[in-house]
């Protein structure tokens, strides 16, 4: 199981905070900077990104807001690895894993225990087998919980909230002595010892090991007394996992609910329909149910993955729990034809769901009748319905109970378009109120309420008709207590044969599948339009933050929205399992280029900076015959090797097994090339180097393993870009339309204002750029111009070098578009001439009203012009 596209940003934008911790040393410093740098904090105005706030002092602590179905658990497993490389090797690796509750708590050990589960597999990956998962009995029992153990790996504590933050601390186990932890006592400081506590006790041996925290479903952590109990656990670093972030959450990373869509994780949009009574509902969801189902099943017949659609019954939550409610809907169920065995209840007081396993073939399960008891921990990807009983005067409430139906089964696009959405069935007469719970439903899963289409039949008179039954029904409750009880259903009513699909199939189950049809080619539309369009305005907004925007000018947007850049694609071949799947186009990434690139054949040689040891002996000098006098003397040569050889701390072996696992900590993840591969590749350097040379980079190893990452990376552009090349040659590779200016940006700092620029404001630049854009911008066949963002706000070429992003859009009035990059003479000229040849493919390929130009101040390379010479050649476009 390996990272999506979005789980690597999250990574990469952990690693970036990292760098930032590096330098400025403090976490509020360094937050406030990786934003401000990230263009979405104004230090001055303190607009954009709210400051850090220091909730837990002493310990580093960020949030990662990840929608629901997201891969949140998984983003964690991968983001340790990160964690601990940041700090000191000698760091125990001790993790505290809090969850909200005893079903998410029993789950997580799960999952993060069995070899056969990938977050299982990937921590052993991370951290070479040695990982062990520990609940609060056997941290308390001591056995594989030891001083020794600690130090050796990587030790994950799962608990709950509530076994570590209860208000009476003499009732809690972990606050008492334990003889079982006795050879902890001599690492345990009593600096460690919590005020009221015993010092063997549990609480503060993991004090004493200054651990990691895991908060998933952080924003139920937010109280006071959770405040306190983060702190208690003196932690050194804390990440939050949630969907929907609080006020004080420091959010070093956000995933659109786009972005999932993209990766197939989400069934979206919801489709919402809105039936005149509870016998529709009940009716159109067993229909609903078997088409499903059908569907699933005839994918399967053709290559597909094994799907069993579920519905999940949602009774009434306003009206105190009663399971005789819930056996007479079962009884009601099974009286229209459905087997016992399909129908479970899961509620606070009955769980026929445990120990069922909903993923396997064997199960029979497909109709599961509960309140809000599926709340967060409960991911069935199979559950696909969610039908609610509610009385028909009630607004439905499903805020707690929506997110259940989103996952998407096996994390890719069926070829059914029934099968890529999920469904709500209500009949409620305050329908725009049940839409609002909808809209806050998916707002906790950490979407939006653009993320569902509503269909609602209840005409006004039906509306008049419930209202004085409603009115009945409140002057005489012991009546409306009958209903509810039996649910308001008329069996007679429903029309439902399981063996055989419905003759004649109801006309909501039609308008059902028309509605779903039609809703994801648009939903679909939508993301392919924003393919590339990471709006940092969007997801922002999602989490209440003001950010300064800009909006286009009005005399040029409507041309600047017309247009849609180029980019390179590569055909995708069509999967021969599934008779439906034609194959397409993705967008061309450099990981692709280097898919068979090998380290293991590659030169090693690098031009480090030699620093010559000052290696002297001081003896006696003979200055005139008789006298002397002591003086210094160089040692060079063999001598000096055989010195240095022993006065070095360690051997040989010693050194470059450390040295090389500082370099591979230091260059971080270079995707696509595996970390096993740049480790062979570090160690053949060191391997090759003699004894001083190893002294020199021990003095100099942030700087050398700085040389090492850029040798890999030219090794990698060089390779990337004969690919390039080849299939360029054979057609693999092709330009497609895809890119559209935003209507709104967030610059990182504005500059100075210049005449046709697109925005009302663009990003600043440095004097040369200045220079060119102020002497190009005036000119009559100029439309507009833009300053292009980086880091996925603005236009890049993509190709065999990491996204290039030219400094500047330029649009003539005859629709020509211009992509400028400036250079001064002081830039690498080898990094740009490969983005000079990629710019010119780009210009070669996409036609006649395209041009690539790279400009320098001076000391111009071949293909590249001056100054001067560009804004001459540009006034002519």
């Amino acid at each position: 199981m390996e990272l999506k596209t979005y789980q690597k940003q999250v990574i990469d934008d952990l690693q970036e905070y990292f760098s930032h911790l590096q330098e400025h040393k403090r976490a509020d410093k360094a937050f406030n900077s990786f934003w401000q740098k990230a263009g979405n904090y104004n230090p001055i105005t303190g607009e954009g990104m709210r400051p850090y706030q220091n909730t837990v002092p002493g310990a580093v602590h960020l949030s990662i807001k990840v929608p629901t179905a997201g891969g949140k658990t998984f983003i964690a497993c991968n983001s340790l690895k990160t964690i601990f490389d940041a700090m000191p090797d000698y760091k125990t690796k001790a993790v505290v894993w809090l969850v909200p509750w005893s079903n998410l708590l029993d789950q997580t050990v799960k999952n993060l225990s069995s070899p056969d589960h990938p977050y299982c597999q990937k921590l052993n990956s991370l951290f070479n087998n040695r990982v062990q998962v520990y609940e609060k009995k056997e941290l308390l029992q001591g056995a594989s919980f030891n001083s020794s153990s600690v130090k050796e790996q990587l030790s994950i504590m799962v608990m709950n909230f509530a076994s570590i933050r209860a208000k009476n601390k003499d009732d809690r186990k972990i606050n008492e002595q334990n003889s079982n932890l006795a050879n902890f006592a001599d690492s345990i400081d009593e600096r460690f010892v919590l005020e009221g506590t015993e010092k063997e006790a549990l609480i503060n041996v993991i004090r004493s090991l200054n651990p990691v925290l895991v908060v998933d479903e952080s924003h139920n952590a937010e109280s006071d007394l959770s405040i306190e109990m983060l702190k208690n656990l003196n932690p050194s670093f804390i990440l939050d996992l949630t969907a929907t972030p609080k006020q004080n959450a420091n959010i070093v990373s956000l995933v659109s609910a786009m972005e999932l869509k993209k990766e197939h994780m989400v069934k979206l949009p919801v489709i919402v329909y809105n039936h005149q009574n509870i016998e529709g509902v009940i009716e159109s969801a067993l229909h609903l149910q078997r088409k499903l189902e059908n569907e699933a099943i005839s994918l399967e017949q053709n290559g597909g993955k094994y799907i069993r659609p579920i519905v999940l019954f949602q009774a009434q939550s306003k009206v105190k729990e009663d399971n005789t409610t819930f056996e007479k809907l079962k009884a009601q169920l099974t009286a229209v034809g459905i087997p016992e065995e399909q129908i479970k209840i899961k509620t606070a007081n009955k769980d026929e769901l445990k120990g069922v396993d909903l993923m396997s073939k064997e199960c029979p399960v497909r109709y599961i009748i509960t309140i809000n008891a599926l709340k967060e921990g409960w991911d069935c990807p199979f559950a696909y319905i969610l039908a609610s009983l509610a009385d028909r005067s009630s607004e439905v409430d499903v805020t707690q109970i929506l997110g259940r139906v989103l996952r998407q089964p096996y994390v890719m696009k069926h070829n059914s378009t029934m099968l890529n959405l999920s469904y709500v069935i209500t009949a409620s007469l305050k329908f725009q109120d049940t839409l609002q719970n909808i809209i806050k439903g998916l707002q906790q899963s950490g979407f939006s309420e653009k993320d569902y289409r509503d269909k609602d039949i209840m005409t006004e008179v039906v509306r008049e008709e419930i209202k004085q039954v409603t009115l009945e029904d409140y002057l005489f409750p012991k009546q409306t207590q009958v209903q509810l009880e039996d649910v308001g259903v008329d069996i007679e009513n429903i029309k439902f044969n399981l063996a055989v699909d419905h003759p004649s199939p109801p006309t909501a189950l039609l308008e059902i599948e028309a509605m779903a049809l039609v809703q994801q080619e648009q939903f679909q539309a939508l993301i392919e339009s924003q393919s590339l369009s990471n709006s940092p305005f969007q997801i922002f907004t999602e989490v209440g933050i003001k950010v300064k925007q800009y909006r286009m000018r009005e005399s040029v947007a409507k041309q600047a929205m017309e247009i849609v850049l180029p980019k390179f694609v590569i055909e995708t071949p069509k999967n021969e399992f599934l008779l439906m799947d034609e194959g397409g186009v993705e967008m061309l990434d450099r990981v692709n280029l280097l898919k068979h690139f090998k380290l293991s054949d590659k030169d090693t040689q690098i031009h480090f900076k030699s620093v010559s040891s000052d290696l002297y002996k001081i003896d006696t000098e003979e200055i005139s015959e008789g006298e002397y006098k002591m003086s210094p003397f160089k040692i060079e040569g063999d001598v000096q090797q055989q010195i240095t050889d022993y006065i070095l701390a360690k051997p040989r072996e010693g050194q470059i097994k450390d040295l090389t696992y500082f370099v591979i900590k230091q260059i971080g993840k270079m995707p696509p090339i595996a970390e096993n591969e740049i480790k062979k590749y570090v160690f053949r350097i060191l391997e090759n180097m003699s004894a001083q040379e190893l002294q020199d980079f021990n003095q100099y190893k942030l700087s050398y393993s700085d040389l090492i990452r850029k040798k890999i990376n030219d090794l990698a552009d060089l390779s990337a870009e004969e690919i390039f090349n080849d299939w360029i040659q054979t057609s693999r590779i092709k330009v497609q339309p895809i890119w559209k200016f935003e209507e709104i940006i967030v610059p990182p700092r504005i500059g100075n204002d210049i005449g046709n620029s697109l925005y009302a404001h663009e990003a600043d630049m440095n004097g040369l750029e200045e220079q060119f854009i102020r002497e190009v911008s005036s000119a009559p066949n100029i439309s507009f111009w833009h300053r292009n963002l980086v880091k996925g706000k603005g236009y890049s070429l993509n190709g065999y070098k990491s996204n290039h992003y030219p400094d500047f859009i330029i649009v003539t009035k005859s629709n020509r578009v211009i992509l400028v990059e400036i250079k001064g003479s002081d830039r690498d000229n080898s990094d740009s001439a490969a983005k000079l040849r990629l710019g010119k493919a780009w210009e070669r390929f996409s036609g006649a009203n395209y041009n690539y130009m790279m400009v320098f101040d001076k000391n111009a390379i071949d293909g590249a012009y001056y100054l001067e010479k560009a804004v001459s050649l540009i006034k002519q476009m």
